[in-house]
């Protein structure tokens, strides 16, 4: 009985003393986000584009001025907030998209909010009709881009064969804090005309960004690699489960297979931006397995989530509970954007 009684006791040193251990480990925190910036445009009649259709473009003359300030310090105010209850920092990387040009990013980034954070700013134009684009903004001192690529998404329309010009595919790889990550921002084909009607241009999205995947892969299966964006289709739809073949639990996710956390959030009911009283998880952060190991010695993916804060959210009218838009009615509404960001927390042990 004194035998077994010393071993008891052993074994509850033992577990003490793993657990003060465990308690004892310290990590590092990082939000790597996306976010739709709904109709990010200046000022200036460029001839080159359709900018004129955007809705800061249809308003009164005088009033631009004083609409495009807020809508940058609006856009400054939510980037800035993102992750910031835990990580007690803005994003160290940030994806967003519907951006005219390299100057509203720079307006952007140079806002008092975040002038502080001195983010880079990766950009490229696009080939889309509305000359709207996708960007990657990051700490430099957080985040060192190696290279940096845009690639061109070639997709017709069904009926006529016409080709529809849409947005690049923007890829990075860089080092966050000396990991080597791969990030893939996208803007998808909306669906105008019907979900139906151009699920092939997503499709065809998606398999770009699959191609894109697999060269990283093909280099190294160990690849971390993130495809963030907003993909106007939901995570359960075909483009995102058929052709990423994403999956929604982790212990699935063999090598050189995709995570979606989204996908879990949007079974719950949740969503991203919403329409006729229906949500949509439009916007997504999916990552490779090697963000799944249990080696923080790097950067492991901890949690992803839904920026969904009360300010973002209409408090009145139709659109009560959806997202608190910037352009309404033909006017400004000193709102936000139709879309709630998404974001994940990467995490790693520090000694």
């Amino acid at each position: 009985m004194k035998v077994l009684r010393l071993l008891v006791l052993a074994i509850a040193f033992l577990t003490l003393a793993n657990a003060e251990a465990q308690e004892k480990k310290r990590f590092k925190i990082h939000t790597v986000a996306f976010y739709n910036l709904e109709n990010l445009f200046d000022t200036i009649n460029d001839p080159l584009k359709f900018d004129e259709a955007s809705p800061i473009m249809e308003m009164n003359e005088a009033n631009r001025g004083e609409v495009y300030k807020n809508k940058v310090r609006n856009m400054a105010r939510v980037v800035s907030d993102i992750g910031s209850q835990d990580t007690k920092n803005t994003p160290a990387i940030i994806g967003v998209s519907e951006v005219e040009n390299r100057q509203v990013l720079e307006d952007l980034v140079n806002n008092p909010l975040l002038l502080s954070k001195d983010y880079g700013i990766i950009h490229y134009e696009s080939p889309d009709r509305r000359g709207i684009d996708v960007a990657l903004l990051y700490q430099k001192a957080l985040f060192k881009p190696i290279e940096t690529s845009s690639h061109e998404l070639k997709i017709y329309d069904d009926l006529t064969r016409k080709r529809v010009f849409t947005r690049d595919q923007l890829l990075v790889s860089g080092k966050l804090e000396g990991d080597l990550i791969h990030i893939i921002v996208n803007h998808w084909p909306s669906r105008s005309g019907g979900e139906a009607r151009s699920r092939s241009k997503r499709v065809g999205a998606a398999k770009l960004n699959k191609r894109i995947i697999d060269s990283l892969q093909s280099i190294d299966p160990y690849a971390k690699i993130i495809t963030m964006g907003d993909l106007n289709d939901n995570p359960t739809n075909d483009s995102v489960k058929e052709v990423l073949k994403a999956e929604r639990k982790e212990k699935k996710v063999g090598l050189k297979g995709i995570f979606n956390p989204m996908e879990g959030f949007f079974k719950q009911g949740l969503g991203s931006n919403a329409y006729r009283d229906a949500w949509s998880l439009f916007d997504q952060i999916l990552i490779s397995q090697p963000f799944l190991e249990k080696d923080y010695s790097s950067f492991r993916f901890y949690k992803a989530g839904i920026f969904n804060k009360y300010y973002l959210t209409n408090k009145r009218g139709r659109y009560k509970g959806y997202p608190y838009r910037s352009f309404a009615d033909g006017g400004f509404t000193d709102g936000f954007s139709d879309h709630f960001p998404v974001y994940v927390y990467l995490i790693k042990e520090v000694e």
